[in-house]
């Protein structure tokens, strides 16, 4: 019945075309009947691929049309009978005998008896209003239209007996499915075009060709793609003798007339929802991929496959269906079904989960803390995800790990809500008062931390003040917290009030601070906007600064330089000042380092890199930062940032702490930011007797940060093409990672070594349908790469400076692609057509400065044999 509905539309459109000037409706002429031919056809392929090799489907027939019905009151009012005839279905492009799934089978057992009876089933349409002033506007000039599409904002371009209607398919008011992911690089992008052109002969419609296209790109990868095109022609043949007049005063007792079971139809298509018949079980679907989701294989490509592909079958279940596998699955692999359960965003998968988890319970911690996780990368989140969780955090939680771990996904949820204008939902109210409040009143230095990373997540423009207040009057990691929060804000969020305050932060106007705080201070500043005289100040206090702090803003500064950040232009103008440029201030020694480069330059994202390290005066770490940023014309992600953080450790070698650090604890932990989202800090080591018992006992093996699965791309959409049939496009792109970071320190050789290890492996899958009552066809796009990136720093503090030497590497990556393109019948009768390439990603080590270059060569040159027995 859809195809009759797209001829209804067709054919108003047609009666639209008057010529200009003509006062009287349609020129339908009684007593007459009007054949015409009708195709509609689809393709499916790549997007820069030929249509001759798409896949897709020709469907054909002959079409009547005759009035049945004139209003004697308004000419306009009429009632037309449209008859459908000699329908055929066949491919839309050759195909040999052994790759045609429609040879041998008639149009009959192709779209079934029954609906090619339907189909042919006379239908009747009323024409209330006549359209035929689209010939009264201006070229160009908008206007509304109602069709299958919605309505639309159209374009009419008029030329003599011919009329081109262009429709904005993005403006149509339709009831809409689907979801798109929340950060844009992450995301599809769908540009469609719909025009139609009629042809009129003597006020009445020759031809009528109508072409919509649909196509859709991985931000990320715009190699990855698809495209839908949908042509339609119409073709009046010949106008025949035909049925006279029925007389009546009123529409509704000429239907009764010719037959009382019609019923009345909108013109705007209605969703539907399409069953699968032969589709596994949930259960069932979950043992044929169980084993690649085990906790040793979460570094292959097949874990994310195979969780992405959990995820869409957790969309279509129940509650009760979900609960069954989590209350069954075994320990090791239960983590990962909680990943792929809270990723599907579904609320039956938001009730099962919530269900099984018992906050009060400290032993499924580990289970709690991977759907906190999902949650906080909820591509999607809705408003009730973040009531449950402001509903579990009043709630007795046994593990304060937990509780935290909590408040900071609370923030990150709040974020991504505002950012779809879901502010003043009142969820997010809820959630902003609860953390706002409880900051202002906490009084435990632990408390204070737990909602300054909420905020850090949050992002709130009404948290600036606190976050102020808690960075220039703070005890020391406290300041630090909330500089870095302040840090990750949009400079223009950042007043002047900001930026004075990091000014006396940084230049110490009141009080003295640690140079963690100081140097993030110097950040803030450089990278918003900053005045002549701010970059004047900050240069002229090098050569004042505390010796590796001194080198540390000498690199800060030519990094600015050497990438051309948005500051560079102002440093350039400042360092024309030979007061300010000269040789004993850019001179300085030291062995801190600020760096940055690129990952990757494409034509459609890039990656840059950015390395800092930090040192005491003593040679002993303070802090490193590698961070990784993507980025297109429009949008930025902040992929992933892991920051070591040490502090109080001169003791240790009997060395002077530097100025404001001398009543630190002895602490040593690591905090990072995946995705936009910041994640619960980790400690290696809190006080001196934790250090030195955990010192004794050292393995070398690294602490786990983050490990699991995350849904990063997350597209699904309908589209209701006019030629009937409506088209599911589905993105999905998942990870499978596991970071992992650690610190080891020997008093022996007098060295210190960081190492933070990402493991990643990618599985993105693009599936195209169109799916006709009697057919399908479409097109699955895949890509995988697994990957892992080092970033080492080792530090030899035997002398002064000491050698430090940064190592940041790739290993080789496996990189696969693949397009597969299908037609099929609901017989199982099925054409595929498959093409892939994989290719090996050569590894490398990335290019840091030359001075890290001639250090390193020092570092390994001067290692003993021995030396790699620690402790």
């Amino acid at each position: 019945m859809i195809l009759l509905t797209v001829l209804f539309l067709c054919i108003i459109s047609t009666y639209s075309a008057s010529v200009k000037g003509h006062t009287t409706g349609p020129s339908l002429n009684n007593d007459k009947l009007y054949k015409f031919t009708y195709s509609a056809e689809v393709y499916v392929d790549q997007v820069k691929a030929s249509l001759q090799k798409s896949a897709g489907y020709r469907i054909s027939s002959g079409v009547d049309v005759s009035l049945l019905w004139r209003n004697p009151e308004n000419d306009d009012d009429q009632l037309i009978k449209i008859a459908i005839r000699d329908v055929q279905v066949e491919n839309v492009n050759e195909r040999p005998a052994d790759k045609n799934i429609f040879k041998g089978k008639s149009t009959e057992k192709i779209i079934r008896k029954e609906y090619l009876e339907a189909l042919q089933r006379p239908i009747v349409l009323e024409v209330v209003r006549n359209l035929r002033q689209i010939f009264y506007y201006q070229l160009g000039e908008f206007t509304n239209s109602v069709d299958i599409s919605g309505n639309c904002n159209t374009t009419y371009h008029v030329r003599q007996d011919q009329v081109t209607k262009v429709k904005a398919l993005d403006s149509c008011e339709i009831e809409k499915q689907g979801f798109t992911s929340h950060n844009k690089i992450l995301d599809v992008t769908t540009k469609a075009t719909s025009a139609t052109i009629y042809v009129l002969e003597d006020s009445f419609i020759k031809s009528v060709k109508a072409e919509e296209n649909y196509v859709l790109l991985l931000n990320s990868r715009r190699k990855t793609g698809a495209k839908i095109v949908s042509k339609q022609r119409l073709e009046l043949k010949s106008v025949e003798a035909g049925p006279g007049l029925i007389a009546a005063k009123q529409v509704a007792s000429v239907i009764k007339t010719l037959d009382s079971s019609y019923v009345a139809m909108t013109l705007v298509a209605e969703p539907v929802k399409s069953e699968c018949k032969k589709c596994p079980s949930l259960s069932e679907h979950w043992k044929s991929i169980r084993e690649h989701l085990h906790p040793d294989k979460l570094s292959k490509a097949e874990a994310a496959r195979s969780f992405l592909s959990f995820i869409q079958n957790i969309r279509k279940a129940t509650k009760e269906e979900i609960l069954q596998i989590i209350r069954s699955e075994k320990k090791e692999l239960l983590p990962q079904v909680v990943d792929a359960v809270t990723s599907a965003q579904t609320p039956e998968s938001l009730e099962a989960i919530l269900e099984f988890l018992d906050f009060k319970d400290a032993s499924t911690s580990i289970l709690q803390e991977r759907f906190l996780y999902a949650c906080g990368f909820a591509s999607h989140p809705s408003e009730n995800l973040l009531k449950s969780l402001t509903a579990t955090f009043k709630g007795d939680i046994a593990n304060e790990e937990m509780r935290e771990t909590l408040v900071i996904v609370m923030g990150a949820l709040i974020r991504k809500l505002c950012e779809r204008e879901g502010c003043k939902l009142p969820a997010v109210v809820e959630a902003k008062r609860l953390i706002l409040s409880r900051l202002e009143k906490a009084k435990k230095d632990d408390n204070v931390r737990m909602y300054l990373l909420a905020l850090k997540n949050a992002l709130l423009p009404e948290a600036i003040p606190l976050l102020l207040k808690y960075a220039e009057s703070g005890e020391g990691p406290i300041s630090n917290l909330a500089a870095t929060a302040l840090q990750r804000y949009d400079p223009s969020l950042l007043t002047k009030e900001v930026k004075e305050t990091m000014n006396r932060i940084y230049h110490q106007n009141r009080q003295v601070h640690e140079k963690t705080v100081r140097t993030t201070a110097a950040a803030i500043i450089l990278n918003s906007n900053p005045s002549y005289m701010e970059v004047k100040n900050i240069l002229l206090s090098i050569g004042e600064l505390p010796l590796e702090m001194n080198k540390y803003m000498l690199s800060m500064i030519q990094d600015i330089l050497n990438f051309e950040m948005p500051s560079s232009k102002t440093v350039r103008q400042v360092l024309k000042d030979m007061r300010v440029h000269n040789y004993d201030r850019f001179a300085k020694m030291g062995s801190s380092s600020a760096y940055s480069g690129y990952v990757t330059r494409g034509p459609d994202v890039s990656s840059t890199y950015s390395l800092d390290i930090l040192y005491s005066g003593s040679g002993i770490l303070r802090r490193s930062n590698v961070n990784i940023h993507v980025f297109d014309r429009n949008a930025e992600l902040h992929a992933s940032q892991v920051v070591i953080e040490a502090q109080g450790l001169e003791s240790i070698i009997a060395a002077t702490p530097d100025e404001g650090e001398e009543n630190l604890d002895s602490f040593a932990g690591m905090s990072a930011i995946l995705f936009d989202v910041q994640l619960r800090p980790v400690t290696f080591f809190q006080g001196y007797g934790d250090l030195m018992s955990k010192m004794l006992s050292a393995t070398g093996d690294p602490i786990s940060v983050v490990k699991g699965l995350i849904l990063l791309t997350d597209h699904s959409q309908e589209i209701q093409l006019q030629s009937g049939p409506r088209a599911s496009t589905e993105f999905l792109g998942g990870l499978a990672i596991d970071i992992s970071g650690g610190m080891e320190f020997s008093l022996w050789y007098r060295e210190s070594k960081t190492n933070v290890k990402n493991r990643i492996a990618m599985f993105i899958a693009g599936n195209i349908e169109v799916d006709s009552f009697f057919m399908k066809t479409g097109m699955e796009t895949t890509l995988e790469v697994e990957t892992a990136l080092d970033f080492i720093s080792t530090v030899q503090f035997s002398q002064y400076p000491f050698l430090v030497c940064m190592q940041m590497d790739k290993v080789e990556s496996p990189f696969r692609r693949y397009v597969t393109k299908y037609e099929s019948l609901p017989s199982g009768r099925r054409y595929t057509a498959k093409r892939g390439k994989a290719e090996l990603l050569a590894g490398n080590e990335f290019p840091l400065h030359q001075e890290n270059s001639n250090m390193c060569r020092k570092v390994f040159g001067a290692k003993s044999d021995s030396s790699s027995s620690w402790f």
